[in-house]
């Protein structure tokens, strides 16, 4: 077996944050993510298995607990862009009690979205220090992931 075919892909997103400091607190201490790699401007996080690479950029001319773009999804305003993870149903509710526990704002509160029907998921939106908005949603049964 080559080294290739045991490699599992892993998700890379690079994202801009004003506040290098306050942006490790919040996914080290709040979220639970490792740090990677490092330099003065900018810093690797393993995001549940992820790399996530804070980069450092000017501050935007806007306030950062109001997203710029929205779409309405369940009658609520999910921002856009957004990024995240799905989760263990478990997880997630460890996960949501964590981001209670440590005060963080929530942009959309967790709740459950088509509760005892096919598609059952966890869903909840919020933002880092720096404005970027993340969701971290759990399906009940991992094969709704994907089903149309």
């Amino acid at each position: 077996m080559s080294e290739h075919t045991k490699f599992k892909p892993i998700f890379h997103l690079a994202f801009g944050v004003h506040d290098l400091v306050a942006t490790e607190h919040f996914y080290t201490s709040v979220l639970g993510c490792r740090t990677g790699r490092r330099d003065k401007k900018w810093i690797d996080f393993n995001f549940y298995g992820h790399q996530l690479v804070a980069h450092l950029v000017d501050k935007p001319d806007r306030n950062e607990k109001t997203p710029l773009h929205t779409n309405a999804v369940d009658k609520k305003s999910v921002p856009v862009p957004h990024f995240g993870v799905i989760l263990e149903w478990i997880k997630w509710e460890t996960v949501a009690q964590n981001l209670r526990d440590s005060k963080v704002e929530f942009v959309i509160e967790p709740y459950i979205r088509f509760a005892g029907q096919r598609g059952e998921q966890a869903t909840m939106f919020f933002c880092d220090p720096c404005g970027n908005a993340i969701e971290i949603k759990a399906f009940r049964h991992h094969d709704d992931i994907f089903r149309s």
